[in-house]
């Protein structure tokens, strides 16, 4: 790129408007850019929600550790009755 020192004035004009000329080419694309990446940083705030909704979730019905597990109960076969010899 030249040295804008070395530029005489009406260079430097004319330099400076085809900048101007550039950037404003460029502004609809730089504009859908924006809007590409807004829309996409949405997105991404909805799954992070979703993902913190789902854990709320998943904590609430996971049983607390301070609750201990309810103990089974063991099972006792009913035992079966003894009769009593009778004389005959």
């Amino acid at each position: 790129m030249e040295n804008p020192e070395n530029l005489s004035p009406e260079e430097l004009v004319a330099k400076k408007e085809e900048m101007l000329k550039f950037y404003k080419d460029s502004m609809p694309y730089l504009q859908a850019q924006f809007d590409y990446e807004e829309l996409l940083s949405q997105i991404d705030e909805m799954r992070l929600k979703r993902t913190q909704i789902q854990m709320a979730y998943a904590q609430m019905m996971a049983p607390s550790e301070e609750e201990p597990m309810p103990k089974e109960e063991p099972v006792h076969e009913p035992t079966k009755k003894r009769k009593l010899k009778t004389e005959a």
